[in-house]
């Protein structure tokens, strides 16, 4: 059986595996008490008469707001399913699983509590945006999820400019942070330099949009950058996206500042000569060919992104000639996925109760998660730490509150040593509490037929 056959085969059945799991524990989040109930006198307290002294203080002085209720530590995951992973415009019922899942890793990674809210707004930006804000009084941040674009932009840019907590697109900012991490330490490997490197961008969705932006902050001029889409590389000639510049101004944007070449073509020509492959395009396998790859400079650096099947397959990539390959799955090495950025990211905001989360924030976030690899530094197969150290999300937390203090951003003050103190005591908390319920058999133990792939 070929590479192609065996990876598609171990797809298929991690897809039957997890149904049956989904179908077993019936989603993946419950809603627990974090108060003390001793018996039913303490319901006094907790609810009438005692509950409406809180609601008279925080009456009297709304900043008591996250003082005395669990706002904050609490957001909203908000999506429509207009786009939901590599699905498509599913819908809002069948993007909830995602949005389960969401809630999950803030959970355990992040001891951030998420609520998933799938919502039917008809494709109303309108009464997505005001239904959002209407939600600031319950919640200490917002997580966009799996909006289609170029709607995400606009509505991630009208929320920024009018809420007052912070409100993040995951699969732009997130995405962005771990994308610039990887590419710092990738290009360590490889020795080279940032601003020397050229870079080619397969799809300029969300994700790729964001990176772009976020690399041009980290450093990199728009002149370095290739970029493109379904229909060929972006440049200033593209007469179909000129003539859509009202709807799709960021991708016009795009043409006009990148590209400092002209360059014009498809994939092949963009990856001629680059150094950087940014994919983030439809599912594989065969979208890149390994003879593109092979056309790329020296030592190239290959992020295959796509889900669940990236756009050519490890193997095949460095088969071809690169020197660092990562993927958006966790059965490759160097996973690229959001999943190391947002829990540690929303875990300093919160703490700090930042009012936004900045490029600058970002930046401290990307450049934390870097260093994350450990004193050894980056390596080929690991340009990027794993979702198994939990101490990434509290490195993440402190770099990410340090940040929003910097800037004043920040409605408290805290040391270094208070942040990441904090960030480690509630991390510790959620999995703790996790494997309590697993060891008491209140949460079953996984089939071992269904559970975890080959």
């Amino acid at each position: 059986m070929g590479e192609a056959n065996r990876q598609a085969e171990r797809t298929r059945a991690l897809a039957r595996r997890a149904v049956a799991q989904h179908a077993r524990y019936r989603g993946k989040i419950q809603v627990l008490p974090k108060c003390p109930v001793g018996g039913l006198d303490d319901f006094a307290l907790w609810y009438t008469p005692g509950v409406a002294a809180a609601s008279r203080a925080i009456a009297e002085t709304p900043a008591r707001l996250d003082e005395l209720t669990n706002r904050g530590n609490a957001i909203a995951v908000v999506s429509d399913g207009s786009r939901v992973l590599g699905l498509g415009a599913i819908g809002p019922a069948a993007g909830l699983p995602v949005m389960e899942g969401k809630a999950l890793l803030f959970k355990y990674l992040g001891g951030v509590d998420a609520v998933p809210l799938c919502v039917d707004v008809g494709g109303d930006d309108d009464r997505l945006t005001d239904m959002v804000l209407a939600l600031q009084p319950s919640f200490g941040g917002i997580n966009l999820e799996d909006i289609a674009q170029p709607r995400c932009f606009r509505l991630l840019d009208r929320l920024r400019a009018t809420a007052d907590i912070p409100i993040w697109h995951d699969d732009q900012q997130g995405t962005a942070v771990v994308v610039a991490a990887g590419v710092l330490n990738a290009l360590a490997v490889v020795g080279k330099r940032l601003e020397d490197v050229r870079i080619a961008m397969v799809g300029i969705g969300a994700a790729n949009f964001a990176s772009y932006r976020l690399l041009r902050a980290l450093g990199v001029a728009p002149g370095q950058i290739v970029a493109c889409d379904s229909a060929g590389i972006l440049h200033r000639g593209r007469e179909d996206v000129s003539r859509a510049r009202a709807r799709l101004r960021e991708k016009w944007q795009v043409c006009c500042d990148s590209n400092a070449d002209g360059r014009t073509g498809g994939i092949a020509e963009a990856l001629a000569g680059a150094d950087v492959c940014l994919a983030f395009s439809r599912p594989g396998p065969d979208v890149i060919d390994p003879a593109w790859i092979g056309a790329m400079a020296p030592d190239a650096v290959v992020f295959a992104c796509a889900n669940p099947v990236p756009e050519i397959w490890p193997a095949e990539a460095v088969a071809a000639g690169a020197a660092v390959v990562a993927t958006g799955r966790s059965d490759f090495a160097n996973q690229v996925n959001n999943s190391l950025a947002f829990p540690g990211i929303f875990r300093g905001v919160l703490d700090v109760r930042a009012q936004t989360i900045s490029d600058d924030m970002a930046l401290a976030a990307a450049r934390a998660l870097a260093a994350a690899v450990g004193a050894d530094g980056p390596s080929a197969e690991r340009i990027l730490p794993g979702m198994d150290d939990w101490q990434v999300a509290a490195d993440i937390a402190v770099a990410t509150g340090m940040a929003a203090q910097a800037e004043g951003l920040a409605r408290l003050s805290m040391t270094e040593d208070d942040l990441r103190a904090r960030a480690v005591q509630t991390i510790s908390a959620a999995r703790n509490a996790t494997r309590a319920l697993m060891d008491a058999g209140l949460i079953a133990a996984m089939d071992a037929v269904t559970g975890q792939p080959d």
